[in-house]
């Protein structure tokens, strides 16, 4: 079972309508003896960092994140579920659950294209992502694949190793994150069609062990 986890953050139904549609079971929660009995754990969440740290710290699911993380379960985290998994969010000053070191930074307002346009915030729609290195999440995944971004804030690890692709939009950000049994995107998984449901199948089949 795949434990989908619940803080008040949002777009729960349809990561769990597209675990449905993989053939996998997943359950919604915010219980703690589910969570730890699960064999993997999905992160998703859309919102402000402040209010979805609020909500993690209230229900004690920020420690049990992290325990979880420190027993090496499979984890995925989703957009929100992706920056606050870093140590401090520029959004709200808010200090996160520090699983992964680094801080997650505003899109500056000044940002162009290469044709000198000025670019809307929050970045809103399809890009490329670029893939630096062979992992079994991004297997099966092409060149031209599109995914679906909606992000005012950007993820910055510490160590730019754990940056497993990159995109760009006026700058280049990390748009997918691996350390340890962790996999991030910053992109919607759930609403990127064919190459998304590729990758979140991918998660589901994630031995980071083997």
């Amino acid at each position: 079972m795949i434990a989908i986890i619940d803080y008040n953050a949002g777009n729960l139904t349809s990561v769990a309508r597209a675990v449905a549609h993989l053939g996998f079971s997943g359950r919604i929660t915010r219980e703690a003896q589910t969570i730890r009995r699960s064999e993997r754990i999905i992160f998703p969440g859309v919102g402000a960092a402040g209010a979805a740290m609020e909500s993690l710290r209230a229900t004690g699911l920020d420690s049990i994140l992290r325990e979880q993380f420190v027993a090496g379960k499979p984890i995925l985290g989703i957009c929100l579920g992706t920056q606050v998994i870093l140590s401090y969010s520029e959004e709200n000053d808010t200090r996160c659950l520090n699983i992964v070191p680094g801080r997650v930074r505003g899109f500056p307002s000044h940002l162009t294209d290469p044709s000198g346009r000025r670019l809307k915030i929050p970045h809103m729609g399809w890009n490329r992502i670029h893939i630096k290195r062979p992992h079994p999440l991004v297997a099966g995944i092409g060149r031209d694949d599109e995914f679906y971004f909606v992000h005012s804030y950007y993820p910055v690890p510490d160590d730019s190793s754990c940056i497993l692709a990159s995109s760009d939009y006026g700058l280049a950000f990390a748009a997918l994150i691996e350390y340890r049994n962790l996999v991030a995107t910053q992109f919607h998984l759930e609403k990127s069609g064919r190459p998304g449901l590729r990758m979140l199948q991918n998660f589901c089949e994630w031995n980071p062990l083997g």
